[in-house]
């Protein structure tokens, strides 16, 4: 069982890594039928996929159509597996709350980025675009997240990312979440400038880096 089950997490790995969506879907109910655990198909199987896929990234094999695809495969294995998760009471690895800033309309690199965030394990609240200062401070509220995730694309949009850190800090809630901040025209410096606690320079390096406080006993 031991050897049947380690050859279905790998060729799972390999075919989220080959965008098999396919060959996703018919691993995933043979391995559930020879009773692996659905959560192992994630955390084990497909989630190492989705490590391939970044590390190939970085390495500039893949690019963003491919980050995209590979995102899409995994879904398709996630559909089969959910009945069966949804029973076994699978464990997040932590709650993270995007969004795009008030005054930016754009969502590639913020859907990118919930995408792996969610193939990696995390419950995602995504608040879309043109999202104002109040209403992530609502959803921290709601949601109680670990993470709030900042995207902005827009040059004229970047000093709203400052606004929601400063309602968080007057709310009293800036202790209790984990900001970073991503889009083009940021650097590590206006990060630090607006005491964001990270910024994330590509959606695999803001997965990256929510995974290493997530494993981390004390926030």
């Amino acid at each position: 069982m031991i050897v049947a089950e380690r050859s279905y997490l790998s060729r799972l790995g390999e075919s989220v890594a080959n965008f098999d969506s396919d060959g996703v879907r018919r691993l995933c109910r043979e391995a559930l039928a020879a009773g692996v655990p659905p959560s192992k198909l994630v955390t084990q199987g497909m989630a190492k996929g989705m490590d391939i896929v970044g590390q190939r990234y970085e390495e500039g094999k893949y690019f963003l159509s491919e980050l995209i695809m590979a995102g899409e495969t995994m879904k398709e294995g996630m559909e089969v597996l959910k009945p069966f998760l949804e029973k076994s009471g699978l464990e997040k690895l932590g709650g993270v709350t995007i969004g795009t800033v008030s005054g930016d309309l754009h969502d590639i690199g913020k859907n990118i980025l919930a995408m792996l965030l969610t193939a990696a394990g995390f419950e995602v609240i995504d608040l879309g675009v043109d999202t104002p200062a109040h209403r992530f401070l609502k959803a921290l509220h709601v949601h109680n997240p670990d993470i709030l995730a900042l995207s902005a694309l827009l040059t004229v949009a970047i000093p709203q990312m400052q606004d929601v850190i400063r309602k968080i800090e007057e709310a009293g809630l800036r202790t209790s979440v984990r900001v970073i901040v991503g889009g083009t025209p940021l650097t590590h410096d206006y990060a630090r400038e607006i005491s964001a606690d990270a910024y994330g320079a590509s959606a695999v390096d803001g997965v990256r880096i929510c995974r290493e406080w997530m494993s981390k006993t004390e926030r």
